[in-house]
């Protein structure tokens, strides 16, 4: 479940994005729930759960890695990096990668004002866009 933090607390989002994009992913292959979980010896239930959002996704990376081999989600390619983020970000989690960088660490109060829907100025906003880019 993803959570959305404001000035009231901590909320959870009500859309799953990761169990979502993990449904799509194997109706992409045509393939029900029990035979993609037949095809992989899953736990039904568990995916179940996964896909509507009532388990959250895996913190351990080879776990997802497992998940997104299933998927034959090559390694580095777009639809990696989505499946990877949607994951972390379902869970409040962050990409490492995105951690390392001190300057764009720097930046996401910044980010987090803009999403509570506090005023920025455009060049801040447009500022933190491309040091992500850069990133």
């Amino acid at each position: 479940m993803l959570y959305i933090f404001n000035n009231k607390g901590v909320k959870p989002m009500r859309r799953n994005l990761f169990g979502a994009f993990f449904k799509k992913l194997r109706l992409e292959r045509k393939m029900t729930l029990r035979q993609f979980c037949e095809a992989n010896r899953y736990d039904p239930g568990n995916i179940s759960k996964l896909e509507r959002g009532l388990l959250p996704p895996p913190e351990s990376e080879a776990k997802l890695t497992e998940y997104a081999n299933a998927f034959k989600i090559r390694r580095g390619s777009d639809a990696w990096y989505q499946f990877f983020d949607l994951a972390r970000a379902s869970r409040g989690k962050l990409p490492p990668e995105v951690l390392r960088k001190r300057d764009v660490v720097a930046r996401l109060p910044l980010l987090f004002r803009t999403l509570r829907g506090q005023k920025v100025s455009k060049e801040k906003l447009d500022e933190l866009v491309e040091m992500i880019r850069r990133a």
